[in-house]
């Protein structure tokens, strides 16, 4: 008896390996990926200007970085004694007008050089609602708390969703015509906004995705199919009901591996998670000799790793 429907899911023609760059942007559900690239050692950067979850500020940073846009101190506020910018998430905050001007440039300059030299783009959108500075008259990635009564709320159109994506593209696409781009959608639920008013968000987003797929050669990854339908229960999810859990994750992540990973890049990455393992074992006696032989074995399987990708560092514990 089946208990489950699945997705079904084909391998794509452009899968990477170790050798590749790999570049996420998006909501935290890009974080969630990122993460288990980075502990699987690939060679990955995941979002400069910090989580953005609506198409048009994820164009408005991409855009930044093609035309090498210089922030200036107009491009920040100070509000409750912190410097901040409504184009970047608050990871980007600091303390001083100037720092903050440094982290938008910083961040700036990394996703350019990313989007230059990145073999893969995985864009995962969380919403059509958006914020509006009424005052500049500009959706913002995050209104840090300033009053709501300076912002009006939007939901997107299609339309406009497909706009701002197909700038995205044309730009990203101009400025690296070999970069293979893959859209997702994040399973995280945006029920502050309301339970139909979310489903209204996520429907936007697909429709104009798939508009995009299906005439410029970009992919797309179904993690919100998976977790609506694969996953049709509460317990994968956390507390709060609306994120997924961290069982959850592993399973869309074992699914993003079957797709886009070449057969090369599997056997790697389970040789690293075993060493990611045996770094994080702790010995009852770090003196004996057979602990003595673990390490050193250890270590020699990491050198091995090493000589082929020098780009891998391991740590002295596990970083999941």
């Amino acid at each position: 008896m089946k208990f489950q429907t699945n997705i079904p899911l084909q391998e794509v023609s452009t899968q990477f390996d170790y050798e590749d760059k790999i570049l996420l942007l998006g909501s935290c559900f890009s974080e969630n990926i990122g993460k288990r690239l980075a502990y699987y050692k690939f060679q990955s950067i995941t979002n400069p200007f910090g989580i953005l979850f609506n198409p048009v500020s994820i164009a408005t940073v991409i855009e930044a970085a093609v035309h090498n846009k210089t922030f200036t101190e107009v491009d920040v506020f100070k509000i409750e004694g912190v410097w901040k910018s409504f184009v970047a998430h608050s990871d980007l905050n600091a303390l001083n007008r100037l720092q903050a001007v440094i982290n938008l440039q910083e961040a700036q300059q990394q996703l350019r050089e990313q989007l230059q030299t990145a073999s893969h783009l995985f864009i995962t959108l969380g919403t059509s609602w958006v914020y509006r500075h009424i005052e500049s008259d500009s959706i913002v990635a995050n209104c840090h708390k300033v009053p709501q009564k300076e912002f009006s709320k939007e939901l997107l159109s299609v339309d406009a969703v497909t706009q701002s994506l197909s700038k995205t593209i044309t730009l990203i696409k101009g400025y690296n015509p070999n970069i293979n781009i893959t859209f997702t959608i994040s399973p995280v639920r945006h029920l502050k906004d309301g339970f139909i008013e979310n489903t209204q968000s996520k429907s936007h987003l697909i429709t104009a995705v798939h508009q995009l797929v299906n005439d410029k050669n970009i992919l797309y990854f179904p993690a919100y199919e998976i977790m609506m339908d694969e996953l049709r229960d509460y317990r994968f999810y956390t507390l709060d009901m609306l994120h997924p859990s961290g069982q959850a994750i592993d399973y869309i992540w074992g699914k993003f591996m079957e797709v886009y990973t070449s057969a090369k890049a599997k056997n790697i990455a389970k040789e690293v998670h075993a060493i990611q393992k045996g770094l994080k074992h702790r010995p009852f006696n770090a003196e004996s000799d057979n602990h003595q032989l673990f390490v050193q074995k250890l270590q020699m399987r990491i050198h091995r790793l090493q000589q082929e990708y020098q780009h891998m560092v391991f740590n002295t514990e596990s970083e999941l």
